[in-house]
Parts: structure tokens; sequence; C-alpha cells
């Protein structure tokens, strides 16, 4: 989901992940990441043929969501509250999903369909080199919602050096 009302940040790679994947959700922002969808599955289909190389971090009070689209109209929101981030690994963090929101652009505009499912979106933390997202879910009726996406994180020429 965009809104139009929400400051749209858009930054390198790594200053994106950094800012809005690295810890809990408290602040307002989205974050577009550019690279490849390299996975789309809706509802046990796969999409990903159509799955467009844009990604969307949208962190709002205190949800967090990683919304992915497809160049057929198709998009499929990752959403979980914030405040519960977990870190698996040093660098690979943890957001649960309680909720996946499959949508469908057509002749009356989008279509969304809020869905209640149990899954996670993990991420590991922005370095120069390959940085990858991958979400999962499943819904009470055991229908399976996953993606995969991958940027190259690329330092600014003004980054600082480590």
């Amino acid at each position: 989901m965009i809104f139009s009302t929400r400051p749209l940040l858009r930054l390198s790679a790594p200053l994106a992940l950094a800012c809005a994947l690295s810890g809990p959700a408290h602040a307002q922002a989205a974050v577009k990441l550019e690279g490849t969808c390299e996975k789309l599955v809706i509802a046990g289909l796969d999409a990903s043929v159509h799955c467009k190389g844009v990604l969307m971090n949208v962190v709002s009070r205190n949800r967090t969501s990683f919304d992915f689209a497809a160049w057929d109209g198709q998009t499929l929101s990752f959403t979980g509250s914030g405040a519960q981030q977990e870190r698996t690994e040093e660098t690979d963090p943890l957001q649960p999903i309680n909720l996946v929101t499959p949508g469908k652009s057509g002749e009356s505009g989008v279509v969304r369909t809020p869905t209640v499912a149990v899954g996670a979106c993990k991420f590991s933390t922005p370095a120069p080199a390959r940085t990858a997202i991958t979400c999962e879910a499943t819904t009470p009726d055991n229908r399976v919602y996953a993606a995969t996406f991958v940027t190259d994180t690329k330092p600014t020429p003004d980054a600082p050096q480590r």
C-alpha cells in the first residue's frame, strides 16, 4: 500500500535498509528499494514472472509492512508489529507477520483483501553486497504467500567508510 500523504524517502539502499529495517517500528516512513524480485507467490499461485523490481517498506506507528507489486496489477503486503521484531542471528532481523494483504487492480481500482496469516519476513543487515528480504506466511485455510526481494547495497559516493 502506498499512501500519497506519507513522506516518501528515496534513499540509497544501505541507508534505507539501515533506517527502516534495523530496529523496531516507531516512526512513520516509507522507503522505496530497487533491485530484483526473485519470488512472488500469492495464495499459492506463482506470480514471480510478473514481479516488479521495487519493494516498499512502510513503517507507521508500531506496524511494519513489506509491499510487493507485479506488472499484471497484483500486489502483496506482509504486515506485522515492529515492536515484536527479533534477531535470529547477529545480522538477520526477523519481523513476525500476522497479516497479508493481496490486492488486484481492476476497472473499479485496487481491491485489497486483508487476511490473517502467520509468518515472518527475514532480512539481512545492510552490507556492501547483496541484501535479501524474504517473507513467508500461511493463512488459517493453508493458503501460502511468499516473496523474495534482493537489492545490491552500494554505498553512495559521500557515505562514510567503515
